[in-house]
């Protein structure tokens, strides 16, 4: 058998065993077994030694097409057997876009920053600035501006977390209106702002009470302010939060900073007012601590008592949303329950 022949009949066989060969390891065992170093066709090219010389070139390029034709078959189906694979993959891996997708749980913000938010929009719309204020604060802003001097017995009922004997965590958000007072220009205007934030003091936490709690406070200062300013300002954002139904009363308290000072309290939200055991038979529940700022206060911040005068008040919202919610324990605020928190449902 001619080398020619030879190179057709190893093409032949080679396309037959190619076009049956079942997946990319026998198409892989095919190329190594014909077009290796020790495959047949190599060892036909050997044979051209033997050759006369003008055969030579006829053969080699023979050979040359036949390697070229099998190599061109194998990779067509090397192609062929892969797009099978991935084909089946795709088929077995198949995603229905039309399906529903996976319902993901709609969050809502905390309950507490719902009532900052309720507060802060109310105001906002009454012409206040919303100011905050370092967390970290200094005894001068906290308490002597405020008109408690160092060893004033009122600061027992703040006691807080001191840092250094002048640095402590604020007690109350009160230090910003003092910061703001040192700086306003009333010739441009009344000051009106309230200041929300995170207030800390040495209580031990229980039912009522946590040593770190929210507080929304208010100041306006102006000619011509009077008390019937402040019930009446107490008075829209007891109905914003709890409804119409709602009056605020005032009762005589002491406050260092404000003079005269008052308790306000707002009707029971359980009985309405006739009287129960939760507001004591009383017919009202205590809600903030309110008052004229105290002249000294002024002096402090350089502004004119005789000239200027204003109210100031402080809102708890942790407390709000305990009168407003029906919760006993404000402990269940901070403990990240979401069983507990998906029951407040943000508004609008």
């Amino acid at each position: 058998m001619s080398l020619k022949d030879r190179l057709t009949e190893l093409r032949q066989k080679g396309l037959t065993d190619i076009q049956q060969s079942g997946d990319l390891k026998d198409v892989n065992q095919i190329r190594v077994s014909l077009l290796g170093k020790k495959g047949p066709i190599t060892e036909v090219l050997r044979g051209m030694r033997d050759l006369d010389a003008s055969e030579r070139p006829k053969v080699g390029a023979f050979a040359n097409e036949v390697r070229d034709d099998l190599t061109n078959a194998l990779t067509k189906r090397r192609e062929e057997l892969e797009n099978a694979v991935l084909n089946a993959r795709l088929a077995k891996e198949a995603l229905d876009v039309t399906l529903p997708g996976t319902p993901v749980a709609k969050g809502e913000p905390h309950v507490i920053q719902q009532i900052i938010d309720q507060i802060e929009d109310l105001f906002l719309g009454m012409g206040y600035q919303v100011l905050s204020g370092p967390e970290v604060e200094e005894d001068k802003y906290n308490f002597e501006m405020m008109n408690l001097p160092k060893n004033h017995p009122a600061r027992d009922m703040q006691d807080t977390f001191y840092i250094t004997k002048e640095i402590l965590m604020r007690t109350q958000t009160s230090p910003m209106q003092a910061r703001t007072l040192e700086k306003h220009d009333f010739s441009q205007g009344p000051l009106k702002m309230i200041s929300p934030g995170v207030v800390y003091r040495r209580d031990t936490d229980d039912p009522t009470h946590s040593h770190q709690f929210h507080q929304v406070e208010g100041l306006v200062i102006d000619k011509h302010i009077t008390m019937a300013d402040l019930k009446g300002t107490l008075q829209v954002l007891a109905h914003e939060l709890f409804g119409d139904k709602f009056d605020v009363r005032l009762r005589p308290s002491y406050f260092p900073f404000t003079e005269p000072s008052v308790e306000a309290d707002i009707t029971c939200f359980n009985c309405g007012g006739k009287g129960c055991n939760v507001c004591k038979n009383t017919g009202w529940i205590e809600v903030l601590g309110a008052g004229m700022v105290h002249p000294n206060v002024l002096k402090m911040a350089g502004v004119d008592p005789d000239v200027y005068g204003g109210f100031a008040f402080g809102v708890g919202p942790d407390r709000f949303a305990m009168l407003k919610y029906g919760v006993d324990d404000i402990r269940n605020f901070y403990l990240n329950d979401v069983r507990f928190l998906t029951q407040f449902t943000k508004k609008g």
